[in-house]
Formats: structure tokens, sequence, C-alpha cells
């Protein structure tokens, strides 16, 4: 109706599937996930934790001058040793406070413990990321088998439905067995269609749980 011409001079454009996911190679070493970003980031995670250690521990060294003028003990140095004094506490009013006991050792068991928490997140990050690629090899694996299976389907269809038309064109049945062969064709082609796109979807999962394509610099294939 929109073209004002009448259906017979019409047809319908064939599209064309021209790309086909790539089968998943043998061997891929699993170092392929340290490439994921969440894992990159977790483990990033786990070095700063293990910076704040030092960070906290180096609280318990002061920081003084160890010489005076001409070279000489000073006199900051001196102090820490003084009779009297305490252990450390002459440096307390001749410096900067540097060294705080009890809050030194909470400095530390909390940048520990941050530490062992990041660790912990570390692994539980390295186990999801196996998780997600084995299920997303799987899940790839099953869209291809049924992909493939479908195809087959099609072919049947395709097959009837010019059986069909042979028949009713020499006489020996009806256009109804045609229109039913049509339907049948096309409902195949629909749901192979729909098993394309799974298929690609499951390959983009594939790409994604392993941090990007199979090749990584440094990183050989078994």
């Amino acid at each position: 109706m929109l073209t004002g011409r009448p259906p017979a001079e019409l047809t319908i454009a064939e599209v064309t599937y021209v790309f086909e996911p790539p089968a998943i190679p043998v061997g891929l070493p699993s170092e392929l996930l340290q490439r994921r970003p969440d894992i990159a980031a977790s483990e990033r995670r786990v070095a700063a934790a293990n910076a704040d250690i030092g960070v906290a521990k180096a609280a318990y060294f002061p920081s003084i001058s160890l010489t005076g003028g001409g070279g000489v003990q000073s006199a900051a140095l001196g102090a820490l040793f003084s009779s009297g004094a305490g252990f450390w506490t002459a440096i307390v009013s001749a410096t900067q406070p540097v060294f705080t006991a009890g809050r030194t050792r909470s400095q530390v068991a909390l940048a520990e413990a941050r530490t062992q928490e990041a660790t912990i997140a570390y692994s539980q990050t390295i186990k999801t990321a196996f998780r997600e690629a084995s299920d997303a090899l799987v899940g790839y694996t099953k869209s291809r088998e049924f992909r493939s299976q479908l195809e087959s389907l099609t072919t049947a269809a395709q097959e009837a439905r010019r059986l069909a038309d042979i028949r009713y064109q020499g006489g020996v049945t009806s256009y109804l067995e045609v229109l039913d062969a049509d339907t049948r064709l096309f409902t195949a082609e629909i749901t192979l269609a729909q098993a394309r796109q799974a298929e690609l979807s499951a390959f983009v999962e594939v790409y994604r749980a392993l941090g990007g394509g199979w090749q990584q610099e440094g990183v050989p294939t078994r």
C-alpha cells in the first residue's frame, strides 16, 4: 500500500548472516584473567594495604637528626638514652611528637587487618573470575551446539517447504499444505535468528569474562 505496487512486484531482502563467532582456542592460560579490571583493582588494593603497614610501622622509628654541629652526636640522639628520661620519651619535648606507643600499635594492627581483608577480597575476586570464565565458556559451547541443531532444523523445514510446493504444483495437495510448510519454515528461521543472537551474546560474555581476546603480551597460549 505504501509503494502503490502489487505484492507480486515486491521482494523481501534476504539478510545474510556474515559473522560467525570463532571457536575457542585450546589451552588458553588462566593468566589471561589477570588483565580483568576487577582482579587488577583488587590486587592494587592489596599492594596499597601492604604499603600502609610499612607507613604504620615507620611511626615506631623516631625522625631526628643524628648529628649536630661539627658532625658530632646530636642532642636529640643523646636524649634518647639519657638516664631517667625514660625510653624514647626525651625526644617528645625536643621534636614534633612522632611516637605514641598505644596509638602506633593500633595503627599497625589496623593496617595489618586491612591487608588481611584486602587479601581475602582478592582471593574471592579471583574465585569469582574463574567461575565466570567457566560459566561463560560452557554457555558459549552450549549456544553453538544449539545454533547448529537449529540450522539443521531450518534446512529440513526449507526442504519440506520445497516438497510441499512441488506437491501443490503437481495437484497432489492443496495450497494449505504449502501455507503450513511456510509457517513451519518461518518459525524455524525466527528461532534460528534468536539462537544466533544468543550465541553472539555468549561470545561477548566469554570475551568479558577473560578480560579480552585470546592473546595477551607475555602470556603464551599453552
